[in-house]
């Protein structure tokens, strides 16, 4: 397996605005974690920024992605709206920029956000480009537009009620990592029984058997909390081990489609 770009662990912003982006960013980073992840739709930009240079950590110790929102893949707007993100974020260049969405109803096409970030890239804003909640048709389209080996990572949402198999099979066979985001299920997860056994058999809480599942397959994972004790807990699941026994019972909890808690209408392509 090639060396992942996104590293494996880090630490979600969705939905944490003002002073709990910050203390949640900080307690982090003073925890030990060094992946950040953030978009411009979040509105957080700014303070999470402020955490990082508040922090003491250098940025070369830092791995910051941020995300390009639907109103500013036009060719024209991409980069001046990647300019502003780096300008809240009080750095030079991210590591990655994903795009987070796919263009409504197709508005950009492919090929156009794709080139423009591949021109960011060029021009220094990112040191990586990739997608989030990408179909395998939109995948194809990005990889034709730039190539495979130029695609680090497709962001989607992932947990063990939605497995999304089709997508990251194709996303591997492709060399394309998989960061997976609610992989807790907005909390469904840690109340499911068998997580929750295989939590009790570990000594451990449910969360890090969930993130620890997700590592174990390869995925990236990127939890947010403002409490300490849970980021400390989630932090933790990067040493877990699961048994394949586990892992097999945790492969039989796959709902499919009807797991799916993330399909925002105007937004969401035809999942797969």
């Amino acid at each position: 397996m090639t060396h992942p770009i996104v590293p494996l662990f880090g630490l979600g912003t969705f939905r944490l605005k003002e002073q709990a982006v910050i203390d949640s960013v900080s307690t982090a980073l003073s925890l030990g974690y060094r992946a950040i992840d953030t978009a411009q739709i979040y509105g957080n930009e700014a303070e999470v920024g402020q955490a990082v240079a508040g922090s003491g950590v250098a940025r070369s110790e830092l791995f910051l992605t941020t995300k390009i929102w639907t109103d500013n893949l036009a060719q024209d707007r991409l980069i001046p709206s990647l300019k502003e993100s780096l300008l809240k974020l009080r750095t030079d260049d991210v590591d990655l920029t994903l795009i987070h969405w796919p263009s409504p109803g197709q508005a950009v096409p492919v090929a156009e956000f794709m080139g423009a970030l591949a021109e960011a890239r060029r021009q220094g804003l990112t040191r990586h480009i990739g997608v989030s909640n990408f179909t395998v048709a939109l995948m194809q389209e990005a990889i034709d537009a730039v190539g495979a080996g130029q695609i680090a990572t497709n962001q989607i949402e992932l947990h063990p009620y939605l497995q999304n198999r089709f997508v990251a099979d194709f996303a591997s066979g492709q060399g394309i990592q998989i960061t997976s985001y609610m992989t807790l299920g907005y909390g469904k997860v840690l109340k499911d029984e068998v997580v929750q056994e295989i939590a009790a058999e570990h000594g451990v809480e449910p969360a890090q058997i969930a993130l620890a599942w997700a590592m174990q397959l390869g995925y990236a994972v990127i939890p947010s909390s403002t409490q300490r004790k849970n980021l400390e807990s989630n932090l933790a699941a990067q040493s877990l081990r699961l048994t394949s026994t586990d892992m097999e019972r945790l492969a039989a909890l796959d709902a499919g489609a009807a797991g799916r808690l993330v399909d925002p209408e105007g937004l969401a392509p035809r999942w797969d």
